[in-house]
């Protein structure tokens, strides 16, 4: 088994496209059962240091759904990894050790949408805080190059302390 690498880098432009193109093929796969469709994460937030791997957020009519188009994933090269962690959701990552992608569909409603589109939204409104988890992500990185677990932990602070700020942000809105 290999170990990969944890690279974050600075922006790139071209991420939003890469969010379009694989947006526009889970919307051919879901049809009509989709609600929306979101770029969420570090790749969203326009001059923000990341890991580049496109998170991506479908929203469906009913969860169920998704678990009728595995196969459709599977053929678009997504590996099934199940709720991952959140109840509710259903997640899929493509690109093997080279992480490309990664899908978390909810269904209308679940609080984890609001939880990732607030945040988003946020960061995109503060570029210092953006600059500031950015920062940390890339020590994190550097330090911890292997090791994800250390690396999402030293993340965890920070990402509770924004979290707080953003919903009182967007209370105000």
């Amino acid at each position: 088994m290999t170990i990969r690498k944890i690279e974050v880098r600075p922006f790139d432009r071209r991420w939003e496209s890469k969010f379009r193109q694989e947006a526009s093929a889970i919307e051919g796969i879901f049809g009509r059962h989709l609600v929306d469709i979101h770029h969420i994460g570090s790749t969203a937030i326009e001059g923000m240091k990341a890991k580049p791997i496109i998170d991506i957020m479908p929203v469906l009519d009913i969860i169920s759904r998704a678990d009728e188009y595995v196969q459709a994933m599977e053929a678009s090269g997504y590996e099934v990894m199940g709720e991952n962690g959140i109840q509710g959701r259903r997640f899929y990552q493509k690109g093997g050790d080279e992480r490309s992608h990664h899908v978390h569909i909810f269904e209308a409603g679940h609080p984890e949408i609001e939880r990732h589109l607030v945040f988003r939204d946020y960061l995109r409104s503060h570029p210092q805080d953006a600059a500031a988890y950015g920062e940390l992500k890339e020590r994190l990185a550097y330090d911890f190059p292997h090791d994800i677990e250390r690396y999402i932990q030293g993340k965890k602070s920070l990402v509770g302390q924004i979290e707080v700020r953003a919903f009182e942000w967007f209370r105000k809105l």
